[in-house]
């Protein structure tokens, strides 16, 4: 039972020392032996002259908040938040009556499926389902200066 209780209050003071250290380096302010961008004369990120800002959150928030409220009068109602929800069931209620049925809910799905389905069979073999594939962008490729050491090689292969 002492081996116990002396583990357990070795573990106690050993994570209150962990935590003890942690926050007192965090207080800690860079040494002054290294120049700070600014004195060099470097320009910091953002002050570059081909660098747009970017938004804050607080301002993608706003504007978010914005497009909900349709009356612009600084809330947003219960009908102003469900409004796009509305519209998005609409689309989808094909027959209008009030009531989502699963061939709703799955037309472009099941159109897809008979588009790929090439010869009627109601089955789709491994060619046909590979037409199913999502067609996405591509990325464009970094048109970057090369890393260190990644220029040399690509001179010494040419």
């Amino acid at each position: 039972m002492r081996r116990f209780l002396a583990g357990g209050a070795s573990a106690l003071l050993l994570a209150g020392a962990g935590i003890f250290l942690w926050t007192s380096r965090a207080g800690v302010e860079p040494s002054p032996g290294k120049p700070a961008a600014r004195q060099v004369g470097l320009p910091l990120l953002g002050d570059g002259p081909g660098e747009a800002p970017s938004a804050s959150a607080r301002t993608r928030e706003q504007k978010r908040f914005g497009r909900s409220d349709r009356d612009k009068n600084g809330i947003i109602t219960a009908e102003e938040y469900f409004a796009n929800r509305r519209k998005a069931f609409a689309r989808l209620d094909g027959d209008h009556d009030g009531r989502l049925s699963f061939d709703e809910w799955a037309v472009k799905a099941r159109e897809k499926f008979a588009k790929a389905d090439g010869d009627r069979s109601t089955t789709l073999t491994p060619a046909e389902f590979a037409t199913t594939a999502v067609v996405r962008k591509a990325k464009p490729k970094c048109e970057c200066a090369p890393k260190a050491g990644e220029g040399r090689a690509g001179a010494e292969e040419e």
